[in-house]
């Protein structure tokens, strides 16, 4: 499984990656995400899904770069030019994944500015090559393992947050994620672009780097839940006999 993160705010885009790479019992690391910055021209992709596939995608894909890069003045174009690369493994590949019992599964997040774009731009694209533009409403997107770290995004993320708060909160997302799921771990690589700037900035953090944080939220998530009021519990614990439930932990 993968954990891939996306969030487009009105100040730029800030994404996270892990590289666990999980292959029945075996266990290796791999970059999963792809970074173009040329003049005026900064894209990236991350992906999820068979490795096998995606390494074939993003070469093809390169190809394409090599020969037509100057065509693509917008990043819904290049976008259009990744789909149709995965349209051709999938039709290369889908049958002989199926015979072997493996979905086509290849989804991506695509993010950047072109030199025709009024601002940046935050895409999902799907296995079939269709693709949908993150917006405002729901500023960020999850591929892979996607159901532990939406919570904290959703309490705390908005368009207009500022993009070190919402560092901190992506990384929160993948630390829930990585504490709940044994597929998904350190080391993380982290994508920052700044709107009209026309280049990405990454960074790789390891475990060590992190701990700390990590030790911190959790201590601040159990004294923040000892603080909670409790006296709306009493209609629960007024019908117990306390006195002898000695196994009654309160």
């Amino acid at each position: 499984m993968t954990f891939c993160l996306g969030i487009r705010l009105n100040t730029g885009i800030v994404g996270i990656s892990d590289t666990r790479i999980t292959s029945g019992n075996e266990t290796t690391r791999a970059k999963k995400v792809f970074v173009l910055n040329r003049k005026k021209h900064s894209l990236f992709i991350m992906t999820s899904g068979l490795r096998s596939i995606r390494d074939k995608t993003i070469t093809y894909f390169n190809e394409v770069l090599e020969e037509q890069d100057k065509e693509f003045n917008k990043l819904y174009k290049a976008v259009n030019a990744f789909a149709e690369q995965v349209r051709r493994v999938n039709q290369e590949d889908k049958k002989s994944l199926d015979e072997s019992g493996f979905n086509f599964n290849l989804y991506a997040i695509v993010g950047g500015q072109l030199e025709n774009d009024e601002r940046h731009k935050l895409y999902m694209l799907y296995p079939q090559g269709n693709w949908i533009e993150i917006g405002q409403a729901t500023p960020y997107i999850i591929i892979g393992n996607t159901g532990y770290g939406r919570p904290i995004l959703d309490r705390s993320v908005r368009y207009e947050s500022d993009i070190k708060y919402t560092l901190k909160s992506a990384f929160l997302s993948f630390d829930a994620t990585r504490i709940s799921s044994n597929d998904v771990d350190y080391p993380i690589d982290v994508i920052m672009y700044l709107n009209n700037s026309y280049h990405i900035i990454e960074h790789r953090f390891d475990k060590n780097d992190l701990d700390m944080i990590s030790e911190l939220w959790r201590e601040k998530i159990e004294k923040g839940l000892n603080e909670l009021p409790d006296e709306w519990m009493n209609q629960i614990f007024d019908k117990m006999d306390l006195k002898n439930a000695d196994r009654l932990i309160v």
